[in-house]
């Protein structure tokens, strides 16, 4: 009796790992289909790209989508702006969220209690509500059309103060205090001392920062109405959006608009494998409470 039950979970187990496994392999394919068939269609020439269907493999292989849409629609220009927006935010991010958790681990600083609970606060504020005054302080602050006003925006954060926060109170207060003896002051232990041993949280900190300022949208379309000054999802929106000919002789055709979304997926492509590893350590960390 007890074998036959045996068998009878045995088999039951083969075919929930069977169906899971199908189950699985059936959301991937939704997620990479679409990404292999961007990457097809954007080293397809003009014509092979507007055939209809999936594509999983260039036709007549091309690069003339990736001169048209750098060159001949100057997307350098709006990825010109987006690498200055994403580096200077994401620098000036990571150090002003990191600076500020070290104040929070603080064991003498008084209402640190309440300070967190600000933040947490500050957490539970969609940014739609704020976007409003976000514009009118823009605007007398003379930020509008100004790549400053996209740095300017989140340069501070309530979930990367806290990440932060936790990462450092993994660290023994013992190691500060021997160099406060030494003669050591915060700075230097700031950098010294908690910044190579936070090292994975600021990966995971500079992880996600960098993708939200490379993706953003919505502050880009609010503070920036200069052609100039566009960033490159305003700049790839009006290219996949607008399906008008720019010229009375020129379209935009498929391998075009997929070079675009091409150029701008790269840089996040290339990041990703340098900080992967940290990911997982800087999520368990930052979860963890006090």
């Amino acid at each position: 009796m007890m074998n036959l039950r045996t068998k009878q979970a045995g088999v039951g187990s083969r075919v929930f790992d069977t169906v899971n496994g199908l189950f699985l392999l059936f959301l991937i394919a939704t997620m990479i289909i679409p990404f292999i068939n961007t990457f097809a269609l954007a080293f397809s020439t003009n014509f092979a790209s507007m055939q209809p269907g999936i594509v999983l493999w260039p036709k007549e292989f091309s690069v003339e989508g990736f001169s048209t849409v750098w060159n001949r629609m100057q997307l350098y220009l709006p990825f010109t702006n987006n690498v200055i927006v994403t580096v200077a935010g994401t620098i000036g991010h990571v150090v002003l969220c990191a600076m500020a958790g070290y104040v929070l681990v603080q064991p003498l600083l008084p209402g640190k209690k309440a300070m967190v609970s600000l933040i947490l606060l500050t957490m539970m504020v969609p940014g739609e509500a704020i976007m409003i005054p976000l514009y009118v302080v823009n605007k007398e602050l003379h930020l509008l059309n100004t790549l400053y006003a996209l740095i300017i925006s989140g340069l501070v954060s309530g979930f990367s103060v806290l990440l932060m926060r936790n990462f450092f109170l993994s660290i023994p207060m013992e190691m500060s205090e021997s160099a406060r003896m030494d003669g050591a002051g915060d700075l230097r232990i700031f950098f010294r001392i908690y910044l190579p041993l936070a090292s994975a949280g600021l990966a995971t900190v500079t992880l996600f920062e960098f993708v939200s300022r490379w993706n953003q949208f919505t502050p880009a379309l609010l503070y920036i109405s200069d052609h100039a000054k566009y960033t490159l999802q305003i700049a790839l929106k009006s290219l996949i959006v607008d399906t008008d000919s720019t010229s009375s002789n020129f379209i935009i055709t498929t391998n075009v608009r997929m070079a675009g979304i091409v150029i701008a997926l790269l840089p996040l492509m290339l990041i990703y494998p340098y900080v992967q590893k940290y990911f997982v350590k800087g999520i368990m960390v930052g979860a963890n409470k006090e």
